[in-house]
């Protein structure tokens, strides 16, 4: 079984469900008491948040650089940086490596193109939802048609994800005003969701949603899993 780094803590409600996620799929696949070689470096996501929002992301990709090296240093075969947003670094922190750090848009992707899905709604932060280093990716890489919600959707469901679910605050009225997103995106065409950010799959469930959810917290562990059991190819 390989090692997998799990470069975590933003926020640490998402890196549970890695943790906890990867532990429950090692059960199922191997049995008995075995239990996931991982190593998890959690940040403070005060200082990571603080940064994002202020545009400085160079100091925040030097933190998250320096926290991969230490994983690799103490014996990570691959690293997951387990959120979305923080995936607009990927290419620095990939850079820097030697192990290779499974990208969750990836994982994602080839999922949904394994069902037969090419037109999504992706559901995130601000800089998942606007940023090319996400979206971008989906269409380049793989020719995925991305709808996302309108601008004052996004803006309310960035102030859910930071103001609540980072904060292990789950609340209906915000399940009801996500679902009226997955409607509006439905009415667009969307044959799919993803849930583009670690933390919406704590508010909403494949139960809450008229169309297909795709969470990429629970993919991205599950891939990272086949591949410390050598079941997929790194």
């Amino acid at each position: 079984m390989k090692t997998i780094g799990l470069l975590g803590g933003m926020s640490w409600e998402s890196t549970n469900e890695y943790y906890r996620i990867m532990n429950e799929t090692i059960r199922i696949e191997l049995g008995g008491l075995h239990s996931m070689k991982c190593i998890i470096y959690s940040v403070d996501f005060a200082e990571i948040e603080a940064l994002q929002h202020s545009g400085d992301w160079m100091k925040a990709g030097q933190i998250l650089t320096d926290a991969a090296q230490g994983l690799q240093l103490v014996g990570a075969d691959m690293l997951l940086i387990c959120t979305n947003s923080m995936h607009f670094l990927y290419q620095e922190i990939q850079s820097q490596l030697n192990i290779p750090v499974i990208h969750i848009a990836d994982s994602t992707a080839e999922m949904m193109l394994g069902k037969g899905i090419h037109r999504v709604g992706l559901l995130g932060t601000r800089f998942t939802m606007q940023g090319d280093f996400y979206r971008g990716r989906l269409e380049s890489k793989y020719g995925l048609e991305v709808l996302v919600p309108d601008e004052s959707q996004q803006n309310e469901l960035h102030r859910i994800i930071y103001q609540e679910l980072c904060l292990g605050t789950i609340l209906d009225q915000s399940r009801i005003l996500v679902q009226k997103m997955i409607d509006d995106l439905k009415h667009k065409s969307a044959q799919g969701i993803i849930l583009g950010c670690t933390e919406i799959g704590l508010l909403i469930k494949q139960k809450d949603s008229a169309l297909p959810v795709f969470d990429t917290t629970q993919i991205h562990a599950k891939h990272a899993v086949r591949l410390a059991l050598k079941m997929d190819d790194v």
